[in-house]
């Protein structure tokens, strides 16, 4: 059978998603509490593999087991097992041409910016600080050019994989809520570190340090040395992957904080 999950955590104690020999990682985590549910080995597979400090509201995996269990079991049974900071919020059998990769349409991040003169002491590993204030109208205005497919080279890692550097944006928004700026994309796929390489030139233009028009050359230039820094990891959040209807995954699931709420 093939069972589908949703996944909730905190990455800010993980190195990341995807299993490595020595380090604790998400991926790890999970497959350790499902082998307890299962009785037997499981590996699972992900919608996105998301970095070392990033979160999750919303990852989708997948895993095969021989072994019968109601999906209660497999929920509740794994959040038994799991680490406080890693939690299964969704479970369905699926049809066996469901990919948890391969099947999604899109992926939707957002990314948090605490933005004062202040660093906080709370929750300082699940948002990014910012000092400089920050313009959300003028980043708003600015980002609209990255909307559509177009070549990411200029955003994408250099330690990036993907055979093409070509990804289809389908929206992308910065809003400001008090002294948070928040910035959700959307897009078919995406590049390593391509959201963080993006917010990274959107908090140069937004905080005057570059003009607006700077991110449409930094597009065209095709040069990740012509970029700005990779924004730290900490405010990256996955909160919703999208499938076909007829596969019934659970949309989304917004985490209680208000900077994680649609308003």
């Amino acid at each position: 059978m093939r069972v589908a999950l949703m996944v909730e955590y905190d990455g800010s104690q993980y190195h990341g998603w995807q299993a490595q020999t020595g380090l604790r990682t998400v991926q790890q985590a999970l497959e350790r509490a499902l082998g307890r549910v299962a009785d037997q080995e499981i590996s699972v597979v992900c919608a996105g593999r998301t970095d070392t400090g990033v979160h999750a509201t919303s990852q989708i995996v997948h895993f095969d087991c021989d072994k019968e269990r109601a999906t209660r079991a497999w929920i509740h049974g794994a959040n038994s097992f799991l680490p406080k900071d890693v939690c299964v919020k969704w479970g369905a059998v699926m049809p066996d041409d469901f990919h948890a990769r391969y099947s999604a349409l899109s992926r939707r991040y957002r990314y948090v910016i605490y933005n004062t003169p202040i660093r906080p002491a709370l929750l300082r590993c699940n948002m990014t600080w910012q000092y400089r204030q920050l313009d959300h109208r003028v980043m708003q205005e600015a980002c609209q050019v990255l909307v559509g497919e177009q070549d990411f080279t200029s955003f994408r890692s250099v330690e990036c994989q993907s055979k093409t550097p070509m990804r289809n944006v389908h929206h992308l928004q910065v809003t400001r809520r008090g002294d948070l700026v928040i910035i959700d994309i959307t897009a078919n796929a995406f590049l390593h570190h391509m959201v963080r390489n993006i917010v990274g030139v959107l908090m140069a233009v937004g905080s005057g340090r570059k003009p607006a028009t700077w991110v449409k050359d930094v597009l065209l230039a095709k040069d990740r040395r012509l970029g700005a820094e990779t924004a730290p990891p900490y405010g990256l959040y996955l909160v919703a992957v999208t499938y076909p209807e007829a596969f019934h995954v659970m949309q989304s699931s917004m985490t209680g904080l208000p900077f994680l709420l649609d308003e």
